[in-house]
């Protein structure tokens, strides 16, 4: 077993198929047997996205549905998830201003630190799975695993 945060960016290509996807749905199959963390602000986030995809054109309102449908029964029956907790948003800012994030992005570092800190008692580690550059070169500058769902 293998432990992994996914951010929006990554875990999008699960309900949306883009470059990355078959590799993503790999991971997160729950056959795999790997943890899978998102913050809970990634279901805004992906809901938000796959509307977009829709209103751009790139999406059929039926895709839309099925992915949302798709999305709100994974969430949660399959992803651990961590709440957004004053303790976290404090954290977000700090990372926010050490690495000039963009405001969720920071949300998803420090939620993916907070996974970190648990499984270093045990000696295992997480990987951060995010296509957002910034995002990765920060995480990687904390210490975290990156694996970019993009060059799969």
């Amino acid at each position: 077993m293998a432990a992994y945060f996914f951010d929006s960016s990554a875990l999008a290509k699960r309900y949306v198929a883009e470059t990355g996807t078959p590799w993503v749905q790999g991971i997160v199959d729950p056959s795999a047997g790997n943890e899978i963390y998102v913050a809970h602000i990634t279901l805004v986030e992906l809901a938000s996205a796959i509307a977009r995809r829709q209103r751009a054109g790139d999406l059929t309102s039926g895709a839309v549905a099925g992915a949302l449908s798709d999305l709100l029964s994974d969430f949660v029956s399959e992803y651990s998830i961590l709440q957004i907790t004053a303790k976290l948003i404090g954290q977000a800012c700090t990372v926010a201003e050490k690495h000039a994030l963009r405001g969720y992005d920071a949300v998803q570092l420090a939620a993916a630190l907070q996974v970190k800190a648990a499984y270093a008692a045990t000696g295992l580690y997480v990987t951060l799975v995010s296509a957002d550059l910034d995002l990765n070169t920060a995480a990687m500058a904390e210490g975290l695993a990156v694996d970019n769902p993009n060059t799969h």
